[in-house]
């Protein structure tokens, strides 16, 4: 692994929705360092090698309907460690249902949004990614 800062981790097992949000992060102004992880397990894993050579995100943005750790699996994992428990989580799903909002956010989620349904909120929704780690540096 090169040893670029990470910035953002946006883990998704869709992978027609990260290529979506690769080339809306490709074309948004201010554009930041991605990392990718397929599923909760995935993230966890990535997030130990990013520990051991001092690079964390500022932001992990994790989608909840995954298979092996969903993502409210993997809230609950982030939240309990020490090493991971101060990095802000933002929930990015294509459910809009008021309780797992709420659960989230009791689980310590900074944010919940809807995905993007078109490319222009994809645009946007990057930007909103980048924007955030930009306020948090």
């Amino acid at each position: 692994m090169a040893s670029v800062a990470l910035k953002i981790l946006l883990v998704d097992d869709d992978p027609e929705d990260r290529a979506i949000m690769q080339d809306a992060i490709e074309l948004a102004p201010g554009k930041e360092t991605f990392w990718f992880a397929e599923d909760g397990e995935d993230a966890l894993s990535k997030l130990e090698e990013f520990y051991l050579t001092g690079h964390l995100p500022c932001l992990i943005v994790l989608d909840l309907n995954m298979p092996r750790m969903n993502g409210t699996q993997t809230l609950s994992h982030l939240k309990a460690d020490e090493r991971f428990c101060n990095i802000p989580v933002i929930i990015y799903s294509t459910s809009v249902n008021h309780m797992e909002k709420e659960k989230c956010k009791r689980l310590g989620a900074h944010s919940y949004i809807a995905k993007p349904v078109t490319f222009q909120e994809s645009l946007d929704t990057a930007s909103l990614f980048n924007g955030f780690c930009t306020k948090a540096e």
